[in-house]
């Protein structure tokens, strides 16, 4: 598609000698044929007729870079040239659209058919300069003209040149054009010019195995599945929903994508984006296949689809060193992170920001990041079986992230940034005292409670409940939600080295460190349920101290090309982390190193390879366990096959 549409406009350019042509024959030929009849032939100047001014077609400009047969140089920007084509080229090699090869092999042939329409040309230049001869024989014979000094207008000659090369080169564009589909002026809006479809699927093989020693007796209970559903009674003789944690298990995952972004023009942009995914967590779009989940998958039913991005841009500047953009609706992650410690890969942001980039001396850019984001409202009806309503809990996240992108030399770049990400109302809080006579009986706070949870974080019952002879003075009907037992003002700094000397392929350092600052241990512990250590004594009924902590790190590599864009590209990726249990919000952070959640440490190593250019493997093994309370391991690999367009 390319080469017709670089031929059409290399051709184009000559258009302009070859109407010069077409205009010289009829005016020699007809004006010959004309004056001779009526005997009113006004001198005739040679320059008017002369065929090699008016037919020759100026010859294609010798460019730097793109002489015949030399190679094409991007390097540098080639010096500007009177051909549009030539330019046109310098340009799609400039903006990584056309490969020097494809540039120099297009100029070679534009010029082999420049040159056999200049053959054409020759030829018909040779039959106008006959028909000058015939004009000028019959204006030697003819007498003077008469006094009228009357016009004198002259037949049309056929635009032989104009005619083949014009037709035969539409003719080729749009046969192309139709058979691929990409040109039908009359039945395509041209905003669709502006409209770019992108997608990907990914299909994977996942074994988890938990090494045997795994504390089994009930110290992991899924918060997550008590705080989505009914409150759970404490006081019973049930277990309270758990975690698995010493049953192995293998399972296929499918993830698909599809969205598209649109240029709005004037700077503006938009997006959406729908994604797989067997619930509505935050940090996972895959869908466990053969899965029966609320009424999809299993016995090859079929997989819901969700709204996974819908935003709104505005952008001034829009180059790499200076922009200012503001995104509103739901957008990915805008921050600069290394790793997925605090936030999972997948994560969207729900909200408003502002991103500003400028960069001050050659090669030393600061930017800075900012935003807040609804991470909860409340249900418009709070409480739902109450006539006099609760005083909404909303939950928002404010956050501003600054740093330096720092071009140090054409080998070392060297990228780095500090955040402070304030989550307000996030953490539990208990309730007003009061009873409640069925679990049914909400309490003011259970808002409080996250709406989605993995596991790690410290929590804490949130119902105040009053003991009195309906609960058998508190044992029993004692039904509980349960909140973090922390707020979280996360500190973020991230860094990351890398070396480009032999680029595309890469090497790389990247470490993070995340301190939660609204984090004491002596707070949390007098409330914590879980994340505590071994019994201080012999009874069967004590628990340990709270052993939880605040701090996260990470440091990993990679080496290779780290996006696969052609056949037999290839990476490798290894690192350690270490996240103790309320050093970020369990719910946002990674969900595939040790099951997903925080408490952990542990090493991670994989791989990449590209088997097409849209296509890839890819393998990474997880070995992770945790790092207070109860003993918990992990180990997980993962074969992933990737496909996207």
């Amino acid at each position: 598609m390319f080469r017709f549409l670089l031929l059409f406009l290399f051709l184009s350019t000559s258009l302009p000698a070859q109407e010069q042509l077409a205009a010289a024959e009829p005016a020699a030929a007809e004006e010959a044929a004309t004056k001779a009849a009526d005997a009113k032939i006004a001198p005739v100047s040679s320059e008017a007729i002369d065929p090699t001014a008016a037919t020759t077609a100026p010859p294609l400009p010798s460019e730097p870079g793109l002489s015949e047969g030399a190679p094409v140089t991007s390097s540098a920007a080639p010096s500007p040239s009177q051909n549009v084509t030539i330019n046109l080229i310098n340009r799609l090699v400039q903006r990584g659209v056309l490969t020097k090869e494809d540039a120099a092999e297009l100029i070679q042939q534009a010029e082999a058919d420049a040159q056999l329409a200049q053959a054409q040309v020759s030829a018909t230049q040779s039959a106008v300069a006959q028909a000058q001869a015939a004009a000028q024989q019959a204006i030697a014979q003819t007498p003077p003209p008469a006094e009228d000094d009357g016009s004198v207008r002259v037949t049309y000659v056929p635009q032989i040149v104009k005619s083949e090369i014009t037709s035969q080169v539409k003719d080729e564009v749009m046969a192309q054009a139709r058979e691929e589909g990409w040109a039908a002026p009359k039945l395509i809006p041209g905003w669709l010019a502006n409209f770019k479809p992108f997608a990907d699927t990914r299909v994977r093989f996942e074994i988890d195995n938990f090494p045997s020693g795994n504390d089994n007796t009930g110290a992991f209970p899924n918060f997550n599945a008590i705080n989505t559903g009914a409150p759970f009674n404490v006081a019973g003789s049930e277990f309270s929903p758990q975690l698995n944690v010493d049953q192995n298990r293998n399972r296929m995952r499918l993830r698909a994508r599809f969205g598209a972004d649109l240029n709005l023009g004037q700077g503006f942009t938009s997006g959406i984006r729908v994604a797989t995914g067997q619930d509505n967590s935050p940090t996972s779009t895959n869908q466990s296949m053969g899965l029966p989940y609320q009424g999809q998958g299993g016995n090859f039913s079929k997989y819901a689809i969700w709204l996974d991005r819908a935003f709104i841009k505005y952008e001034v500047g829009g180059l790499p060193t200076k922009n200012l953009a503001l995104t509103v609706g739901r957008f990915d992650n805008p921050f600069f992170t290394v790793s997925n410690v605090m936030w999972d890969d997948d994560i969207g942001f729900d909200g408003i920001a502002l991103q500003a980039k400028y960069e001050v001396v050659r090669g030393v850019t600061p930017f800075v990041t900012g935003g807040a984001f609804p991470v909860y409202n409340t249900d418009f009806n709070f409480s739902s079986n109450q006539p006099a309503k609760f005083k909404s809990y909303d939950k928002w996240l404010y956050a501003i992230q600054g740093g330096i992108d720092w071009k140090i030399n054409k080998d070392f770049e060297f990228k780095t940034a500090l955040g402070y990400f304030y989550f307000q109302n996030v953490e539990g809080k208990l309730s007003s005292p009061y009873t409640p006579l069925t679990q049914n009986d909400a309490g003011d706070t259970d808002a409080s409670r996250p709406s989605f949870a993995q596991k790690g974080n410290t929590y804490m019952a949130l119902r105040n409940i009053v003991p009195d002879a309906s609960n058998d003075f508190g044992t029993t009907n004692q039904w509980q939600y349960f909140g973090l037992a922390t707020p979280f003002h996360n500190v973020d700094f991230v860094a990351r080295l890398d070396y480009k000397h032999f680029e595309p392929f890469i090497l790389s350092i990247m470490g993070e460190w995340i301190q939660n600052t609204a984090f004491n241990a002596g707070a949390v512990g007098a409330k914590a349920v879980n994340n505590r250590g071994a019994n201080d004594d012999d009874l069967s009924d004590s628990i340990g101290g709270f052993a939880g902590g605040g701090t996260a790190w990470t440091i990993q590599g990679l080496a290779g090309t780290e996006t696969l864009t052609k056949r037999w590209d290839w990476n490798l990726i290894a690192g350690y982390r270490y996240v103790e249990s309320d050093a970020v919000i369990d719910g946002f952070t990674d969900s595939d190193f040790g099951g997903g959640g925080t408490n952990l440490k542990g090493w991670s190593v994989g791989g990449n390879l590209a088997v097409g250019n849209n296509v890839w493997l890819g393998v990474r093994y997880m070995a992770g366990e945790s790092i207070a309370g109860p003993p918990y391991k992990e180990n997980i690999v993962q074969f992933d096959i990737n496909a996207r367009f």
